[in-house]
């Protein structure tokens, strides 16, 4: 069944991308280089989520159809899909209008957080925080809820920043969760709804792969980031804790690290979060002398491993998820030290320095002598207490 889902779904969007791809052409509708950050030689058409989610939506269609003992499966777990579909609808037409029309980062975020909490209401959601039951944990649980999708969106939008790059990393995350759905039931939900994308998105890295012909663009990016999330808390449902997502956050660790990253780079230079930049991950490896093809295939192999990382933590005889999180972020800190970025690098020698300390302390004390010089009886006492702050 599985077989037949990832296979039609690969033939559907390997034939209907380029037909997708000459008909934006046609239209007009692509992405252009401007000498800054898009380096491309010529225009090319961005709506690369449209094939994967037709490919998508075909294929599960068909599938609902064929005398397989997973279809009945399929057609027993509908009410499922029934509570993704409009979120993952929502998420791709905002990607759509910003593809053709463009939009502003507050109208995507709105309709990014309003699919998310459309998700959380069908009870697709983070429920046990920490032991906490999901009664007592509602404070907790929607905002990391809305906070994983919105972020796992915003993360692959992030890291579509050169040839084959998201859709590769996508395409390693989705077979990850494919194999643990495999490991878990051999006809899961998990399985029927990560099928199709993986066929999809290998088909389409036909085109994406450099030199790319046809990109995702944020109706690709944003519909993978945001579908990944929901399939990942899927994954955790039945142990969704802090440390059940371990499994999840290792298998979309890249795009959520570069994430991280990019926004607390803009933070510490005090810029906006969504002011685009070229200190990515991947920018900085090209600088570092890598071409960006092999940069990309760097970063499908530290993907790969993390997914196969993902899948021991995902045993339920792996008795240690907090180490496997402790491993992953010294291994991420030693590489973040090698790209040498100079915000961290800063934010260190100032924090190392005594600098923060000493501007805590010279702040404690200016606040208490105005403090004090507001308490004063008298001209007198106002120079005494000066003199004896200075």
């Amino acid at each position: 069944s599985l077989i037949f889902l990832a296979g039609l779904s690969f033939l559907i969007c390997f034939f209907l991308t380029p037909l997708v791809r000459n008909t934006l052409n046609r239209a007009g509708v692509q992405d252009r280089p401007d000498k800054d950050r898009k380096f491309h030689e010529r225009p090319i058409p961005r709506l690369g989520g449209v094939p994967i989610v037709v490919s998508m939506a075909l294929s599960l269609a068909i599938f609902a159809f064929v005398p397989f003992s997973g279809a009945d499966a399929f057609r027993g777990q509908w009410p499922v899909l029934m509570r993704l579909l409009p979120g993952a609808v929502l998420v791709f037409l905002i990607g759509v209008a910003d593809d053709v029309f463009g939009l502003r980062a507050w109208q995507k975020l709105g309709g990014e957080v309003a699919a998310a909490l459309w998700l959380y209401w069908q009870g697709i959601r983070i429920t046990d925080v920490l032991g906490v039951g999901p009664a007592n944990a509602h404070w907790f649980s929607l905002p990391v809820t809305v906070l994983w999708l919105v972020g796992c969106a915003n993360a692959f939008n992030l890291i579509d920043g050169m040839d084959g790059l998201a859709s590769g990393v996508g395409f390693f995350a989705t077979c990850t969760m494919l194999v643990a759905a495999l490991l878990n039931e051999p006809v899961a939900v998990l399985g029927i709804l990560t099928a199709p994308l993986a066929g999809a998105l290998l088909a389409f890295l036909r085109f994406n792969f450099n030199p790319a012909s046809m990109f995702l663009g944020d109706s690709g990016s944003l519909t993978i980031g945001f579908l990944l999330g929901c399939y990942g808390l899927l994954w955790s449902q039945k142990s969704i804790t802090l440390l059940g997502m371990t499994a999840p956050l290792l298998a979309l660790a890249f795009p959520i690290l570069e994430a991280g990253i990019s926004i607390s780079r803009r933070f510490l230079r005090g810029d906006s979060i969504f002011a685009p930049d070229r200190g990515h991950i991947h920018y900085r490896l090209v600088e570092k002398g890598f071409t960006p093809r092999n940069a990309v295939l760097l970063i499908y192999v530290v993907t790969s491993i993390f997914a196969a990382v993902s899948l021991l933590a995902f045993q339920p005889g792996f008795r240690h998820p907090a180490l496997v999180i402790l491993l992953f972020c010294a291994a991420s800190w030693l590489g973040i030290q090698h790209l040498g970025y100079a915000e961290f690098t800063e934010a260190r020698k100032i924090i190392l320095s005594g600098t923060v300390r000493q501007l805590i302390a010279s702040q404690t004390k200016l606040r208490s002598y105005r403090y004090a010089l507001e308490r004063a009886a008298s001209l007198d006492e106002c120079w005494a207490l000066t003199v004896e702050a200075m």
